[in-house]
């Protein structure tokens, strides 16, 4: 399939457009960004900065820091989402089974290429450029001469002067001998140790991951889980079932696929999943590099035929440093918006990077760009051919949805649901402009019960490309005697002009289930 079939482009094409200044977006992209919140996205001000700039979804990567911290940032994003009037989903990566060394000295090590060192599970010994210890036992069971070894503080950043090679020599008991193949200082207190295309036997959900679900994410009712190191299906039930019984039975999982075991089993872990996030930066350690696109395209268009989530990691790591991305990484950023992403996950260059904001702000301008030449029609039909005939009426009447809203240049389409599941539905046909999903409470559920829930199937919304929620109600006193559908296109309409998306005289969607049945309806704004 060539690349050129992902882009819509007006011929003749004008290459001097492209020096034409880029008109100022008011609304984000339709393509959402996960930042990583941490020491450099700590505060109310920036992570307030970092909403506004375009911000949806906000991850706290328990690999690193603690809960005390992890709650301490959480309260600040509270405050900031409420400055900013926003909601805001809270994202839980899990640890999973990863081998650490844990550097009791706090001193550099220097590897020198060439060098020897040794790979011991005795963590009494004090880690050095000759011996590192780990804390996994049976390393030396499951590698054979020849295997490769990744070693680093920031194991997948791709700077070789702060992450190590390594290639196995010999075994010798529970040690592993090594062979140097890059010089490297490993600083820090934590280094990381992957091991290539190799089956680990640690359990996917650690014992840590249980402690801090049920602790943390109980406590805070974290509205997705990024199961990191995904390898089965088994592993999204078995976490599913956990989230069960610990009080969470609405809290999605994102299977976070990074080694090649979960890409064997991609097709079951996307059936149990609820979203997916392709983790390139591992997976660049377990694929050879002229794979991993490959990997990537197929594996987005899988989740956009099922109308799933799919997000990516590792687009932009030189704003870590730098203000600006390279042309590459913009490039690439750019691809996987024409691949069918619904989101970019900035990990390091807003936990850790000098520009937070201006990160998520230069990939929230790059990915509107590519959304402009993104070929919806090519897309549409790759779906419609998917589902197949007949058609259950659902994914009918939501094609259709998206039909009209193209033909009659609608300004937004407007959903109203209870479980978010319809504008989800909406979106898997990926309208070229944004879908409002209006959350309105079941007939007969309990208002007090109900508001947890549907903020969070509301906030969960954030993850899903082009897709921006909005808490209803039925409250009379909310509603001004409005009947739902006059007050849900109200607030619909109130909203999209506060952010600049629909003028008077606009058209505008409805999309709405009514009984068994599906209807859909054109409405023009007022004046």
């Amino acid at each position: 399939m060539q690349g050129a079939s992902h882009m819509l482009l007006e011929e003749p094409v004008r290459l001097a457009s492209v020096l034409s200044p880029a008109k100022p977006k008011v609304f984000p992209s339709l393509t959402k960004i996960v930042g990583t919140l941490g020491p450099k996205s700590h505060s109310v001000e920036v992570i307030q900065e970092c909403l506004t700039a375009g911000m949806s979804v906000a991850r706290f990567d328990f690999s690193g820091m603690d809960a005390a911290y992890h709650q301490e940032t959480l309260d600040n994003l509270r405050k900031a989402a409420q400055n900013a009037k926003k909601l805001c989903p809270v994202m839980l990566d899990t640890l999973g089974p990863e081998i650490q060394v844990q550097n009791s000295t706090g001193e550099p090590i220097e590897l020198k290429a060439g060098n020897h060192v040794i790979i011991t599970p005795d963590i009494s010994k004090a880690p050095s450029a000759e011996i590192l210890p780990i804390k996994f036992g049976d390393l030396a069971k499951v590698v054979k001469k020849g295997d490769t070894l990744f070693m680093g503080q920031y194991l997948f950043t791709g700077s070789e002067t702060t992450s190590v090679w390594l290639e196995v020599v010999e075994t010798s008991g529970e040690n592993v001998n090594c062979l140097v193949k890059n010089a490297a200082t490993l600083a820090g207190p934590i280094f990381t140790l992957h091991v290539s295309q190799v089956h680990i036997s640690l359990p996917t959900l650690s014992e840590y991951d249980k402690h801090v679900i049920s602790t943390w994410g109980s406590c805070n009712s974290v509205d997705i889980i990024s199961l990191s190191h995904t390898r089965c299906a088994e592993d999204v039930r078995e976490l599913r079932a956990f989230l069960q019984s610990h009080a969470l039975p609405d809290t999605q999982i994102y299977a976070k696929i990074e080694n090649s075991e979960g890409l064997d089993h991609f097709d079951d872990i996307l059936k149990e999943a609820d979203g997916i996030i392709i983790s390139r930066g591992d997976l660049g350690i377990d694929l050879p590099p002229e794979n991993v696109f490959m990997f990537q395209k197929k594996a987005i268009h899988k989740c956009n035929l099922e109308g799933k989530p799919v997000i990516i990691t590792r687009v932009v790591d030189s704003m870590i440093d730098n203000l600006r991305p390279t042309r590459a990484e913009a490039t690439d950023v750019a691809n996987a918006v024409l691949d069918g992403t619904d989101g970019i996950l900035l990990g390091a260059e807003t936990f850790r990077g000098l520009y937070p904001v201006d990160a998520v702000s230069t990939v929230g301008r790059i990915c509107a760009e590519a959304e402009t030449v993104y070929n919806q029609p090519l897309q549409f039909k790759k779906v419609m051919w998917h589902v197949g005939d007949p058609m259950p009426h659902e994914e009918s009447v939501a094609s259709a949805a998206v039909g009209s809203a193209i033909k009659v240049k609608a300004a937004a389409i407007v959903v109203f649901t209870f479980s978010g599941r319809a504008a989800r539905l909406i979106s898997k046909y990926r309208p070229t402009m944004p879908v409002l999903a209006v959350i309105f409470p079941r007939e007969g559920s309990d208002p007090s019960k109900w508001r947890s829930y549907g903020t969070t199937q509301a906030r969960q919304c954030f993850a899903v490309r082009g897709v921006y929620p909005l808490m209803g109600s039925t409250d009379e006193a909310e509603t001004g005697g409005l009947t739902k559908e006059e007050y849900g296109i109200k607030l619909a309409v109130s909203y999209g002009r506060s952010v600049g998306i629909v003028k008077p005289f606009d058209r505008l969607i409805i999309f709405e289930k009514i009984g068994d049945s599906s209807v859909v309806k054109i409405i023009e704004c007022e004046g």
